[in-house]
């Protein structure tokens, strides 16, 4: 069951991004309750990874730019992976959202720290459920991997070695529901995809680990198509997120990765909340990625 994802959208028309949101929608509302219903699913040593601390850009077009209307809210986080560095251009306030299931790529994540701490590689099951919850952001295989990692509490022991620091796993099986911010976005991003590795993040995940992830996010499914990629180039490696809140019935709408533009590789974070509908979502975080991607590029 999907719930996020990429390729290059903006290659596609709006009217065709329309039809497809919206013959999506219908399973989506479907699988809304399953998400909430059921749950989601080694390590080297610990090394330390500094923190980010995300400056602001003072750019009053580009934030006014990318105002949401009505209760929507929108926060995007940029980072240049061909600089020194390691501080976020922020878009937004850098509040606190819902991962919807972004949260996938921190599972995955988790359980690859958790197979590295006991010296081991993936089993053959954990990777035939961790493929479809990256690629197809399937939310059964995302249950059971939930599971397999001590749900919040083991999320949450590895965020601390990825150097994530306001990132709250959801309550029991809610991993929907974990509670996270476009600076923490970044931070894992960096661990996952920084050229260098641990010498300069000192990311605790290795080389194969890292590398198993960006295949994953750079081969989402075609019908995931959108987010943070209509920023991008060809090239782009991402993982989207969307639900919808049975207490409001707004949207929240996510999208982070890796783009290329230009020759030049940037680490993108949109993380949304209070749409009206899964299309509005959409459109307010391609349009928040768009323009933040190109204000940092000009600083």
């Amino acid at each position: 069951m999907p719930c996020s994802h990429s390729i290059t959208y903006s290659k596609t028309s709006a009217r065709r991004r329309e039809s497809r949101v919206g013959a999506c929608t219908g399973v989506l509302l479907a699988s809304v309750t399953t998400l909430f219903s059921l749950g989601a699913p080694h390590t080297a040593p610990a090394v330390a990874v500094p923190a980010l601390p995300a400056h602001t850009q003072v750019t009053a077009g580009v934030n006014a730019a990318m105002q949401p209307q009505s209760k929507a809210r929108v926060t995007a986080a940029v980072l240049s992976l061909d600089g020194g560095s390691r501080k976020p251009s922020l878009y937004g306030q850098d509040a606190l959202y819902d991962t919807a299931s972004i949260i996938k790529v921190d599972i995955l994540a988790t359980l690859l720290l958790q197979a590295q701490d006991a010296g081991r590689h993936l089993t053959p099951h954990e990777r035939a459920l961790a493929e479809p919850m990256i690629r197809n952001s399937d939310n059964a295989a995302a249950n059971l991997l939930w599971r397999e990692i001590g749900q919040a509490p083991g999320l949450e022991a590895a965020n601390k070695r990825l150097g994530l620091t306001s990132t709250k796993g959801g309550h029991g099986r809610k991993w929907g529901l974990t509670r996270t911010t476009a600076s923490d976005q970044i931070r894992l991003l960096l661990s996952v995809f920084d050229g260098a590795a641990t010498s300069k993040t000192g990311s605790p995940l290795n080389k194969e680990s890292r590398t198993y992830i960006q295949i994953l996010m750079s081969r989402i499914a075609s019908d995931q198509a959108w987010g943070i990629s209509t920023a991008s180039g060809a090239e782009y490696a991402l993982k989207n997120g969307w639900l919808q809140r049975t207490t409001s019935g707004l949207w929240d709408v996510n999208s982070v990765g890796r783009i290329t533009v230009d020759g030049h590789h940037y680490l993108v974070t949109v993380l949304s909340d209070g749409s009206a509908s899964m299309s509005d979502g959409i459109s307010l975080v391609e349009r928040a990625a768009r323009q933040a991607v190109t204000a940092t590029a000009r600083t």
